[in-house]
């Protein structure tokens, strides 16, 4: 059940896609902030269920499974979720002006999912508009989809060796980062002034470039050498990043130009700079 970013009006939800159920599953607090704006959306919903016992009584049974979404830096976080149905349940209770258009959202995300299920280049061409929506240049949209196919080959190869999913992925993944851009993750997203944004869709062109270097030699090195224990995966990751940090200080000294940037998708709007290189046109940069 692999989890999906959904866009409403420009906001992320979190889904994912029950196979056995064959229906998807949207984050509450995420389609509350979508709806309402608030700043504090699971306070918002706290209070909205303490007006509604009904509601909060259908929150509390078995209609709101919590699944574990993990985050660019590899962490997992389990807030409750909830099908299209019991959805629409909330957006009742909720005096929005976007409740409307959010119902007709709805019932998009659920016949485009039948789709793509039957052909699944619609897939890739739904996240080609999600990006171009939201600013993108089609230079770094052709970036970030080659470094999801980068990123899952690595993944798919680690999970062949055995590195555990969530915990054995974050700490691989934070000593690419430190090695090549000497920031984990963490830090990283600090510096970009994120949050629960994803972390690679707010990279420039360069460091989506740099990354990729990275995890793809990480791979590669992965395939040959076959890493069984943590120690083994950490030298390789290691030596996937060293490979990406000698191309950045390379192209620093060539260029003068700084590759790790505290410029971020939101910033980089705000901005409107596109010297600084969201890429040609009208740019930007993401698990």
């Amino acid at each position: 059940m692999p989890q999906e970013i959904q866009l409403f009006a420009g906001r992320q939800i979190r889904t994912y896609w029950n196979d056995n159920e064959e229906k998807y599953y949207f984050c509450i607090i995420d389609a509350v902030e979508a709806l309402t704006d608030s700043k504090d959306p699971a306070g918002y919903f706290k209070k909205l269920r303490k007006r509604d016992p009904e509601l909060d009584a259908f929150v509390r049974g078995t209609n709101c499974p919590p699944y574990k979404f993990i985050s660019s830096d590899g962490k997992r976080h389990n807030p409750k979720c909830i099908d299209i149905q019991g959805l629409l349940r909330i957006v009742q209770s909720i005096p929005s002006k976007k409740a409307e258009p959010f119902k007709r959202w709805l019932a998009q995300v659920g016949a485009d999912r039948i789709h793509q299920m039957q052909d699944p280049e619609l897939g890739i061409q739904q996240s080609l508009a999600d990006f171009k929506r939201l600013g993108y240049s089609d230079n770094w949209i052709n970036q970030r989809l080659k470094s999801i196919e980068i990123r899952k080959d690595l993944t798919d190869q680690w999970k062949e060796h055995g590195v555990e999913e969530g915990t054995g992925y974050a700490t691989l993944t934070d000593i690419i980062y430190q090695t090549w851009a000497g920031l984990t993750a963490r830090e990283y997203k600090r510096l970009k002034g994120l949050h629960k944004e994803n972390l690679r869709d707010n990279m420039t062109n360069e460091e989506l470039v740099m990354n990729m270097l990275a995890e793809l030699t990480t791979t590669n090195i992965t395939k040959e050498e076959h890493p069984i224990t943590m120690d083994e995966h950490a030298q390789a990751a290691s030596r996937g990043g060293s490979v990406a940090r000698v191309a950045r200080e390379a192209f620093e000294q060539q260029t003068g130009k700084k590759v790790v940037t505290d410029l971020s998708m939101k910033r980089f709007l705000e901005s409107q700079q596109p010297q600084l290189d969201f890429s040609e046109g009208k740019e930007d940069g993401e698990e």
